[in-house]
């Protein structure tokens, strides 16, 4: 699928020079970097894909954007605004505007609380008021396609899917500019994967909201983004449109993710695995 490429526009986030690092060890040990000078940027209506296998601080790099792990230096600017080192209370009200997807929905919804009362709780933690949250649950409950009567049921009488879809409502409740969508299909089954990344594409079309979609699968991002950047231990190695990189990889660690992509076709896994052999020798 090609994504249908947004017009050129200022970027709604900016990540410039970013630099971050995880103290070692023990108190005497170097600390660990794990980005080193990475620039990216997400346009309004735009999804950039994010890949790298695990380890390459892919993961890291969307934790920078939402403020969960420190930043030595570098910028992150979001609709012309530095956040990297915004308070918690600022980044109680950029949540209006920037959210996340998790990777794990089996663990990301609180297991004590229904449906509606999750999608209620960041509406309620921004003032709304209990008779229109309600109103709203229901509206997002149709936006991902459940039924107005999941609001009463726990997250354990959903499957893996619906569970995520859950977890989409919850990020679409502040009707956010950017959604970080952190692996967000990776512990699902192919079949429900697809349908969750359908529905991604769909709420984009619908809302106009921003992707920086992180996961180790090239096709997976291939399906969903707009451009990808490739990251390798801590560096971008490389950028480009979605078509332009999937077709014509010029960084060889981004055609060695390539050919490891996974497919049901036996020939085409044969061929890869040749291919691959030949690059090891080379």
């Amino acid at each position: 699928m090609t994504q249908q490429q947004p017009t050129q526009e200022q970027p709604l986030l900016a990540v410039a020079d970013l630099e971050v690092s995880f103290p070692g060890r023990r108190r005497r040990d170097p600390r660990i970097r794990v980005l080193h000078g990475v620039s990216v940027d997400v346009r309004p209506a735009e999804t950039l894909g994010l890949v790298g296998e695990s380890g390459s601080g892919k993961t890291t790099l969307g934790r920078a954007v939402l403020g969960l792990v420190p930043v030595q230096s570098g910028s992150v600017t979001f609709d012309g605004e530095r956040i990297e080192h915004a308070t918690a209370r600022r980044r109680r009200e950029l949540s209006r505007d920037l959210q996340v997807i998790f990777q794990d929905p089996y663990t990301s919804l609180n297991p004590s609380l229904t449906v509606g009362d999750t999608l209620s709780e960041p509406l309620l933690g921004q003032g709304i008021r209990a008779r229109e949250a309600r109103a709203r649950v229901g509206g997002l409950l149709e936006r991902v396609h459940l039924p107005a009567d999941a609001a009463q049921r726990l997250p354990r009488e959903f499957s893996g899917g619906q569970r995520q879809r859950v977890a989409i409502a919850r990020a679409l409740a502040l009707r956010p500019k950017l959604i970080v969508c952190d692996e967000p299909v990776s512990a699902l089954d192919l079949t429900t994967q697809r349908t969750v990344l359908e529905l991604l594409l769909e709420i984009q079309e619908q809302t106009g909201v921003s992707y920086l979609f992180v996961s180790h699968d090239l096709s997976v991002v291939r399906f969903m983004s707009h451009r990808v950047a490739v990251i390798r231990g801590g560096e971008i190695v490389e950028v480009g449109e979605a078509d332009q990189i999937t077709a014509r990889p010029e960084h060889p660690y981004t055609r060695e993710l390539m050919l490891s992509a996974p497919t049901a076709d036996v020939h085409e896994q044969r061929r890869r695995r040749r291919e691959l052999a030949r690059t090891a020798r080379s």
